[in-house]
């Protein structure tokens, strides 16, 4: 044995006592924050249809639609919209189209999506004339 191979021996030593030595201290220190009560809530990531945001892959949307149509509908103070019910989105005349401007622009943006699903569920079709405009405030 040389001097150069006992040197680095020890050092390799000591490297892998330190790592065994900080190891036990991490251990230590997830076993005292796990005893002192607080237990660990998990992280819930699943998508809510307040954060639906259309895309294909999620296919929220879809589920949103579902669970909505099981709730009673929810009006964003725009019942006199309800006059129009069962109109296609082409027959509005630029004055009809004006009257569903004046509710999707007095609302916050994050209501949008939820109008859009009570208009579809009163069978309230969205003129033409505003879809571009809802479709931009909803994010898409």
């Amino acid at each position: 044995m040389t001097i150069d191979t006992f040197g680095a021996r020890t050092l390799m030593i000591i490297l892998v006592g330190i790592l065994i030595g900080l190891g036990l201290i991490v251990a230590m220190c997830t076993v005292l924050t796990r005893r002192s009560g607080e237990k660990e809530q998990p992280v819930l990531n699943a998508p809510s249809c307040a954060t639906c945001d259309g895309s294909p892959a999620t296919r929220c949307e879809q589920e949103c639609m579902m669970e909505a149509a099981t709730k009673e509908i929810e009006y964003y103070d725009d019942e006199e919209l309800d006059a129009f019910r069962g109109r296609e989105a082409h027959e509005y005349s630029d004055e009809e189209a004006e009257a569903f401007r004046e509710v999707l622009y007095t609302m916050r943006q994050d209501d949008v999506a939820g109008w859009n699903r009570s208009l579809v569920l009163r069978g309230i079709h969205l003129p033409n004339q505003v879809k571009d405009e809802v479709v931009m405030m909803m994010g898409g």
